[in-house]
């Protein structure tokens, strides 16, 4: 009988609790460290190095998916140059926790500002990601006086590992959608002690925020996104279908339009697979070129801008940053549990129309995002939009290629809520 070595728990190493075992129950925080043993990494190398690659494109541009040049420069930087402890060293650098919430183990960075009543923020990564596409907005938000800001701009960080990716558990059992997580990081903020708390996220995480502002907690104040789904139903559905612009759309919706329509047809092969076939995805867990070539291929200005990086012209990412989301998925072999969120969310909610979000909105405009959300369509999705602003440059992975000016974002997006968690804190 075939078995596998490789399990999750073996690259963490949970530190001792504070609390006797008779004590621990369900609803426990337990710190942990992660501690990848390094056969392992010897073993991500060697098949990196053992890739059986195809034959080049033939054609001279990305047309016909990620590039082998592209691909055979980032697996020597892989296999030679790229070391995975320095991106581990800094992730135990921060305090990291598990928790369980409906039977399922919750992995999360936890950061306090030293700063008296700090705006508590969950913040929510998406796919093909992790928690290290937050990390660098982890100083300018809990120590704002140290990077530009003031200590009214103080937030206390809560950074979570979607279910099935990275550190968190993988589900067994269907059911781990979009508004089953939104219900899950209202539990986990409640039971960190936040009363009054905000949220934000991107790509899968603006999907669970909008949902937590669809379900309006009474403790959520307030929700952000860099990803905001502000088509009207009518709209996204004729972008779907590849009609032409409709008649009497502004410039700024014309291109949203059009940008939308791209993405819907050239953009997202990846979220048709992984929505009705996530399992047949082996490939992916088994080759880690194979994984590495797929979430290359999220969307094309993504994908040149991590090209750049991997062509000595970095903005914004570096190669490391690229390599450490990849190796993350790689080592917790969570590819294919991250892969079955499409599936679970297949048919339900859609992703970028608008959801009936009533509580306040902050929405950052990133001109590399999958498509510019318009002022009017944006007012429309949200009734109180409470901030909107278009930024000069950042693109889908917000947080992680722009920091400050993501930062920045956080600080006037939300500054407005800051007076009921004072009143709270009073």
């Amino acid at each position: 009988m075939m078995t596998c070595d490789l399990k999750k728990e073996d690259i963490m190493t949970p530190a001792a609790s504070t609390q006797p075992t008779s004590a621990v129950s369900k609803n426990s925080i337990r710190p942990f460290r992660v501690n990848v043993p390094e056969p392992q990494l010897i073993e991500l190398r060697r098949r990196i190095i053992a890739t059986n690659w195809p034959e080049r494109e033939t054609v001279n541009d990305a047309t016909q998916g990620v590039q082998l040049a592209t691909m055979q420069a980032l697996a020597s930087y892989w296999a030679n140059d790229y070391d995975w402890r320095t991106i581990e060293a800094k992730m135990n650098s921060y305090p990291q926790f598990i928790t369980e919430i409906d039977g399922l183990d919750i992995h999360f960075l936890h950061i306090r500002s030293k700063h008296e009543n700090a705006l508590p923020l969950i913040v929510t990564h998406g796919w093909p990601g992790s928690i290290i596409e937050q990390m660098k907005i982890i100083e300018p938000l809990t120590d704002p006086t140290a990077h530009g800001g003031s200590v009214e701009d103080a937030f206390h960080l809560v950074i979570p590992s979607i279910p099935g990716y990275g550190f968190s558990g993988i589900p067994s059992a269907t059911g781990w959608d979009v508004s089953h997580i939104a219900r899950a990081w209202v539990v986990l903020m409640k039971r960190l002690g936040y009363d009054k708390f905000v949220a934000q996220g991107g790509d899968w995480g603006a999907l669970v925020v909008e949902q937590m502002g669809v379900q309006a907690a009474p403790e959520l104040l307030g929700i952000h996104t860099n990803m905001p789904g502000i088509f009207p139903a009518e709209i996204d559905q004729a972008a779907f279908s590849g009609a032409p612009a409709p008649a009497g759309l502004s410039a700024d919706e014309k291109l949203a339009y059009e940008r939308l329509q791209f993405v819907y047809q050239k953009g997202i092969a990846y979220g048709f697979q992984m929505g009705l076939r996530p399992q047949t995805l082996y490939g992916i867990a088994d080759s880690p070129i194979g994984l590495a070539a797929y979430f290359l291929d999220h969307d094309a200005r993504s994908y040149e801008l991590i090209t750049r990086a991997f062509n000595g012209e970095s903005e914004g990412l570096t190669r490391d940053d690229v390599l450490d989301n990849i190796t993350i998925a790689w080592l917790t072999n969570t590819a294919l549990s991250g892969a079955r969120l499409y599936w679970e969310n297949w048919g339900k909610l859609g992703y970028f129309n608008a959801k009936g979000v009533t509580i306040p909105v902050a929405v950052s405009v990133f001109p590399d995002e999958l498509y510019p959300a318009p002022r009017s369509w944006t007012e429309q999705a949200y009734p109180k939009l409470i901030h909107f602003n278009q930024l000069p440059k950042g693109g889908h992975f917000a947080a992680w290629e722009q920091p400050k000016l993501f930062s920045e974002e956080m600080r006037a997006g939300f500054r407005s809520l800051r007076s009921a968690v004072a009143k709270v804190a009073a």
